[in-house]
């Protein structure tokens, strides 16, 4: 009898640890629901209008509408009232989702600073700075809140995607915790009168046990309402990373003077933050810049290479002639007077606190339009990096338009600037992710990068979780490549002249890694270096990124581990080592016979089948090209 209950005992202590242990790794349990039980479950419940006291507007006042057509369903909300309802939200769906506190999720932020994974009991900020707390959006009834998207990994092979395919006026929010998912439109307390519908934006909610092909559907369903803006992939030279706001004139002559010699693939090349005196006066130089800017731009087109320009359309600091000549065309607090954006949010990282321009204001929208217009057909700009668009949508302000929101702000100020910058290339810099679908040609897909393994490792991990973007919603922006660290030499030779590491501490394997990270993006190519002093180590990596792929890897899950592109006559893998030791990475082949090389060194790796095993060293990666034979 003894031995029988120890067995059992013995049984029931296994299956708990076993419980334990797969809790701790993030992977759920079997027991728990399916996706397509979340969607059943979310097409059930019962809508509501909150309203802008807080209380629920009555069945009687107001109708939510919610048509389903296969995995998509179109939202609307009328006033069958005969009174204006000023309206705070629209909680769309309110679940108990019945999943594990574990159930490992990602979703988008507000602006492209911003990350959500971790799990549903315990979310982490995968960003560098978060909507909730840097830039202060308020979150519904305290719960951690993704915009746009929000994807669950509900088993092992069962995945949930819910987003919104449109964001013409409304941004939607998925909040949830442990227990509860809530998702709901931000209404931004505008009024809807009697007999006034609107429409929301379309919702979808898919299941499917592959990461991938989820937002294959997702990112077609997005094109039927905002198509991909045409647009050769760009390569070329920002010099942000190498010289900040200290950049001048001749920093900028010296760069575009050696690519036009040497490297003319980097045909844009784009003057960053630090030429204007002020944010706000983008026609003018700052004294430091000790030049033209009109000069500089047509000296770089002298050369064969293209005049691009960094400009913060949305913003104004209090010392510029921006602000001081038209404190009317600037978003407005309660009180009628420009509102300043640290008494909302985040008030700006240079010159500041910013107040923003509104971009509901004709005034204003006609302003952008001649200001992009000059700067196209005057100063021969066909490269902008748009920075600092959050502000246009910034939330907690009154617009010129008392029936817009804050998303439609920010798109009636960018068709604006589209229109006067023609066919030159947009790129959104630090924008609202969701609310710039359909607007822009580029879009920055991380943190900047800085020249140490902790930027590498965070931005790396930012570029790839939003890899699916890239060629499909417009081309991503990794950020610059680097290696060389600034103002200082290059790289620290052993005794036997071998490269081992720079002064800023980065091995060659971290710079191989970072080089492997922007490669897998697919993204856009852009170099952050004082390319006058680049190694021709160096110079060789930069040469064999050229030019971009346009095709980010595949991966199966957010690990990021290994991952595969496919060109016109191979395939190429890149595998991480993302953690301080060793480990060996599982390249897993198609049918057939294989010949690997090494795309960085050229080595062939020999003939194989099935799989290529490889052990990594920390803070390293391994891009290899796979044809078969």
């Amino acid at each position: 009898m003894k031995k029988t209950l120890l067995n059992k005992y013995s049984i029931i202590f296994l299956l708990t640890l076993l419980t334990s242990i797969t809790g701790l790794c993030g992977v759920p349990t079997q027991q728990q629901k399916s996706a397509n039980a979340v969607i059943a479950a979310l097409k059930k419940s019962s809508p509501k209008v909150v309203l802008s006291d807080g209380s629920v507007a009555a069945p009687a006042t107001v109708m939510v509408g919610r048509k389903w057509k296969g995995n998509l369903c179109a939202l609307s909300v009328k006033n069958i009232s005969t009174k204006p309802l000023s309206l705070s939200e629209v909680i769309v769906f309110d679940i108990q989702h019945g999943l594990n506190a574990n159930t490992p999720i990602y979703g988008e932020s507000f602006q492209k600073l911003g990350q959500i994974g971790g799990t549903l009991g315990k979310p982490e900020d995968w960003g560098t700075y978060a909507d909730r707390s840097h830039y202060k959006i308020p979150e519904p009834d305290n719960m951690r809140t993704a915009y746009g998207m929000l994807t669950m990994q509900v088993q092992q092979n069962d995945r949930l995607l819910l987003a919104t395919t449109s964001c013409n006026k409304f941004i939607s929010r998925f909040s949830f915790d442990g227990a509860r998912l809530r998702i709901s439109m931000d209404c931004e307390h505008l009024t809807l009168q009697p007999g006034e519908e609107w429409n929301l934006e379309e919702f979808m909610a898919i299941a499917g046990n592959d990461r991938e092909k989820l937002y294959d559907q997702l990112t077609d369903a997005i094109a039927v309402h905002h198509p991909k803006l045409n647009h050769i992939e760009p390569m070329g030279w920002c010099s942000w990373l190498c010289y900040g706001p200290a950049v001048t004139a001749k920093d900028v002559s010296d760069n575009a003077q050696w690519i036009a010699q040497n490297l003319p693939q980097l045909k844009y090349i784009q003057i960053d933050d630090g030429y204007q005196p002020w944010m706000g006066d983008w026609l003018d130089a700052g004294k430091a810049f000790g030049g033209d800017v009109s000069q500089v731009l047509n000296d770089i087109k002298k050369q064969g290479l293209e005049p691009a320009l960094w400009v913060a359309p949305f913003i104004a600091s209090p010392q510029s002639k921006m602000f001081k000549e038209h404190p009317d065309w600037m978003v407005k607090d309660l009180l009628g007077n420009p509102l300043r954006s640290d008494k909302i949010g985040f008030g700006g990282w240079r010159q500041a606190p910013w107040y923003v321009l509104d971009g509901t204001n004709p005034e204003v929208q006609n302003y952008l339009t001649q200001l992009f217009r000059t700067l196209k057909e005057k100063w021969g700009c066909t490269y902008f990096k748009l920075d600092a668009n959050y502000w246009g949508a910034m939330h907690g302000g009154v617009h010129y338009d008392k029936k817009a929101t804050r998303i439609e702000a920010y798109r009636r100020g960018m068709e604006a600037i589209r229109k006067g910058a023609g066919d030159a290339f947009l790129l959104g810099c630090n924008h609202p992710i969701w609310g710039s679908l359909g607007l822009i040609h580029g879009s920055r897909s991380s943190m900047d990068v800085d020249h140490n393994w902790a930027s590498f490792k965070s931005t790396g991990r930012e570029n790839l979780l939003r890899g699916w973007q890239n060629g499909r919603l417009w081309w991503n922006d990794p950020d610059c490549i680097v290696l060389s660290q600034k103002g200082a030499a290059d790289v620290v030779y052993d005794a036997g002249g071998k490269p081992t590491v720079n002064q800023s501490g980065i091995s060659e394997n971290e710079f191989l890694f970072h080089a492997t990270v922007l490669y897998a993006t697919g993204g856009m190519l852009l170099s952050g270096d004082d390319l006058t002093h680049i190694t021709p180590e160096h110079l060789a990596i930069l040469k064999k990124m050229i030019p971009p792929t346009g095709v980010a890897a595949r991966f199966e899950n957010e690990n990021f581990e290994t991952g595969v592109s496919q060109s016109k006559s191979s395939l190429v893998y890149s595998a991480f080592n993302w953690s301080d030791a060793t480990v060996e990475r599982i390249i897993k082949l198609p049918a057939g016979t294989w010949k690997l090389t090494n795309k960085w060194t050229g080595a062939d790796l020999g003939a194989f089948k099935n799989e290529y095993r490889k052990s990594l060293q920390a803070h390293s990666a391994l891009l290899i090209e796979a044809t078969k034979l």
